[in-house]
């Protein structure tokens, strides 16, 4: 089978949803790495740090609700799809960790502060009820599919000449997103299915994950020396408004009684990258997107494939 046809397979297969695959994150981020890492960008680029400072609080938030839902599910089917998700999420935040340090390391010590604001902020969750947990984590899965199709579908905008590691880093984690999008909207249909607590995770955990993220952004341009500035305003401005254009209609779209993630698209670049890893090499480690490229295709053209 060529690669082409499983891309056309993986496409099909789109329809029906795609399989969860449970991967080793392996990316090995440089100890030099330049915290400004989309050239000449530091409000795109700490707006991503920032967002990237929740993920080893709010994923093994994730986590954790989703065991303590499962004891209330009978579906095998949801059930392994659970397992998969915190399996998948736990490679996350581990890779999250590893970054953070990284960056912390770089010239920003102060994100330490900001981290502690968010653990503080997540251990007051995990103290709501399991629905109210439940609809938080189904709300805020809801504005991955915004940032899926942001991230992937207008890479070549948002990551010209961006860092290699971190770029390729988070695509494939928005890659990651799209095989359980499902997943966290089922369980809190299937443990509760009450649409006005569903509707208010939504908006809490999108803009719950969000402000938390801009604490991040706003200190590493106060660290910077890059806030307090007309043109830091106005930068700020453009890349929350690039942002809200952005993701904004999903939100609206999640709020809709009748909602189901499976409703949503993806790139076809989605496809085309679940293909291309189906067929690496996986003793190797995962390539990485070559953000020099006008296209940037998915990387693993250059890998043989395994027989």
């Amino acid at each position: 089978m060529t690669t082409q046809d499983v891309v056309e397979e993986s496409a099909a297969d789109t329809q029906m949803g795609h399989s969860i695959v449970v991967r080793t994150f392996d990316f090995d981020f440089p100890d030099t790495l330049d915290p400004v890492w989309v050239p000449d960008n530091p409000y795109r680029s700490h707006f991503f740090n920032g967002v990237s400072l929740t993920m080893p609080y709010l994923e093994p938030y994730l986590v954790s609700t989703m065991r303590e839902a499962m004891v209330q599910v009978d579906d095998p089917a949801l059930l392994a799809d659970m397992k998969a998700f915190n399996g998948q999420e736990a490679q996350h935040y581990q890779c999250h960790r590893r970054l953070n340090a990284v960056l912390t390391n770089s010239g920003l010590p102060g994100f330490a502060k900001v981290e502690a604001r968010i653990k503080r902020s997540y251990e007051r969750l995990r103290t709501r009820s399991l629905r109210r947990r439940m609809a938080y984590s189904a709300g805020f899965e809801t504005m991955t599919n915004g940032f899926t199709n942001w991230m992937i579908g207008k890479r070549c905008s948002l990551f010209p000449n961006a860092d290699r590691h971190i770029t390729t880093f988070w695509l494939t984690h928005m890659v990651e997103e799209v095989e359980h999008k499902t997943v966290a909207f089922d369980a809190y249909q299937a443990c509760f299915g009450e649409y006005w607590p569903r509707a208010f995770g939504v908006l809490h955990g999108s803009f719950g994950v969000l402000g938390l993220g801009l604490v991040g952004m706003f200190s590493a341009l106060k660290q910077q020396n890059k806030l307090f500035s007309l043109g830091a305003a106005l930068g700020i401005v453009r890349e929350l408004s690039i942002m809200l254009y952005e993701v904004g209609p999903f939100l609206l779209r999640a709020l809709r009684p009748s909602y189901d993630p499976r409703q949503e698209n993806e790139p076809q670049w989605v496809d085309e990258w679940i293909a291309g890893h189906a067929h690496a090499d996986p003793a190797r480690p995962l390539p990485l997107v070559d953000t020099s490229q006008a296209t940037m295709n998915v990387p693993f053209q250059a890998q043989t494939p395994r027989v």
